[in-house]
């Protein structure tokens, strides 16, 4: 079957089967009828605010019936939905907006922009409005996702993936008419582009308001879940319930469970390789970018334990030096990626400049090595990114929001090991006075930064961080403090 417009994909699942059960959340679920019905209305709404083709709209609401709603309504008017954390302060939230230039902002209170149309997190379109299909309309990019970023302010990384899927195609594994669980915020790429992709191959997808180890796994016994994207802190989470608990649910619908966003220690690895089934588990390792991807399976790990896999078709790896010389196999160098058809294919970013060597290859900026079968191995993060929990947070965006309170000189943020995230992030505040308090200083972040990039722990020195150039040596902190 040919490429069909993401505006139509609705309509052509509701047309094979209108009864049946496609989007469930909180016990709530709308048959494909409904959900096709429903969003024509809620699309005709966003076009009176004056939503057309290859707009953005940002949409900022929590996992929910609504936050599905509003990414097809922006599809059926040919336009790019642009996923935020609903739980972003307004001062980040404006710098989004400000870069995106949308003509809507979904789930913000009145007046937070006020130089952009906006609806509330609990509007409801005038049920006057038709529900009828609306004309086609394909968004020349089907998602734009946004990023902290190196230098500390967001971007948009913008997919340059028209809006448009073969609905009875193959991808990542999926195949069409399954059941998908997304426990993950749908505002992360991870669990956007999965439970999307899902939708437009027909699932029934069943998302959480947030995740609970026991509930995740009821849910699967449930629905007879054949799909599941999970980061390595649900799995650590699922594997420390009681086994009594664990072991009660039946969890033997499952084909395949993604995992992705984090490293994932050896021996969560092995248990879940067990639990699941080590042609159901999978990994997967890339950006959103999405300049390259290695994928392994479980069974495969046992023969490469600790690799993340090989380069999927279409795209090329490579390991180079300090000076950006390959390097010769099993030897650890900084890890590059390229696809097939050359720099640049794939995304491009807005607030941001892309940043490759001369034959177009990018870095995530991952230390790795490639064995001699050709599996990827990573050993360590170039950048200061830390990973906490499945999410991206840099450390200069963090150290800004610090940097602006009285009393503070200068500011480090470093990520350290903690067994549920991966890495916790850690505030080291240069307060030479000593008149900085931690409740104080919580307080004002809280204003500034959404919640998980807030540090966990925060430790006060007199001396300052910097050294004249302006330069911190995070990792020497880093390892002084393990």
């Amino acid at each position: 079957m040919s490429e069909m417009s993401l505006s139509r994909i609705l309509a052509f699942w509701a047309g094979a089967d209108p009864d049946k059960p496609m989007l469930t959340h909180d016990g709530e679920t709308l048959s494909r009828a409904q959900l096709e019905a429903r969003t024509n209305r809620l699309a005709r709404a966003y076009q009176e605010l004056g939503v057309g083709v290859d707009d953005f709209v940002t949409i900022a609401l929590p996992n929910s019936i609504a936050f599905v709603e509003a990414v097809f309504a922006t599809w059926k008017l040919g336009a790019t939905p642009q996923p935020i954390s609903y739980r972003l302060p307004e001062h980040e939230l404006l710098q989004i907006i400000a870069l995106g230039q949308p003509v809507l902002v979904v789930g913000v209170a009145e007046g937070v922009c006020p130089d952009t149309a906006s609806l509330p997190v609990d509007y409801v379109p005038d049920p006057a409005l038709s529900d009828a299909p609306l004309d086609e309309a394909t968004a020349k990019y089907w998602k734009a996702m946004t990023s902290g970023g190196s230098t500390g302010r967001p971007k948009l990384i913008v997919s340059k993936d028209p809006a448009t899927v073969e609905p009875l195609g193959e991808k990542l594994g999926l195949v069409p008419e399954q059941v998908a669980l997304m426990p993950g915020p749908l505002y992360h790429n991870g669990p956007f582009s999965m439970g999307m992709i899902a939708l437009q191959y027909g699932y029934h997808l069943v998302i959480t308001s947030r995740f609970d180890a026991s509930e995740t796994l009821a849910l699967i016994e449930q629905h007879g879940v054949q799909l599941i994207y999970m980061v390595p802190t649900m799995m650590q989470r699922m594997w420390r319930l009681p086994s009594s608990e664990r072991d009660a649910y039946d969890i033997s619908s499952l084909r395949l469970a993604w995992h992705m966003a984090a490293p994932c220690p050896a021996w969560l690895k092995e248990a879940f390789i067990e639990w699941f089934g080590g042609d159901v588990l999978m990994e997967l390792y890339g950006g959103t970018e999405a300049q390259g991807f290695t994928t392994i399976s479980g069974t495969e790990w046992l023969a490469h334990r600790g690799s993340v896999g090989k380069i999927v078709e279409g795209y090329s790896l490579k390991i180079v030096d300090s000076e950006g010389r390959p390097v010769p196999r099993g030897e650890v160098g900084e890890v590059y990626l390229l696809p097939d058809e050359g720099q640049g294919v794939s995304y491009f970013y807005i607030g941001a400049e892309a940043t490759a060597d001369v034959g177009g290859w990018e870095s995530l900026g991952d230390m790795g090595y490639v064995d001699d079968d050709g599996y990827l191995y990573l050993t360590d993060r170039r950048s200061d990114m830390i990973l906490s929990g499945g999410a991206n947070i840099y450390p200069a965006e963090v150290e800004a929001a610090i940097d602006l309170y009285p009393g503070v000189r200068s500011s480090a943020v470093i990520g350290l090991p903690h067994e549920d995230l991966g890495n916790a992030v850690h505030g080291v505040v240069d307060a030479p006075e000593g008149d900085v308090t931690a409740e104080g200083l919580l307080a004002h972040l809280g204003e500034h930064l959404v919640r998980y990039k807030i540090p966990r722990t925060l430790e006060f020195v007199s001396e300052p961080l910097r050294d004249d150039a302006g330069k911190v040596r995070r990792r020497s902190l880093r390892d002084a403090r393990i």
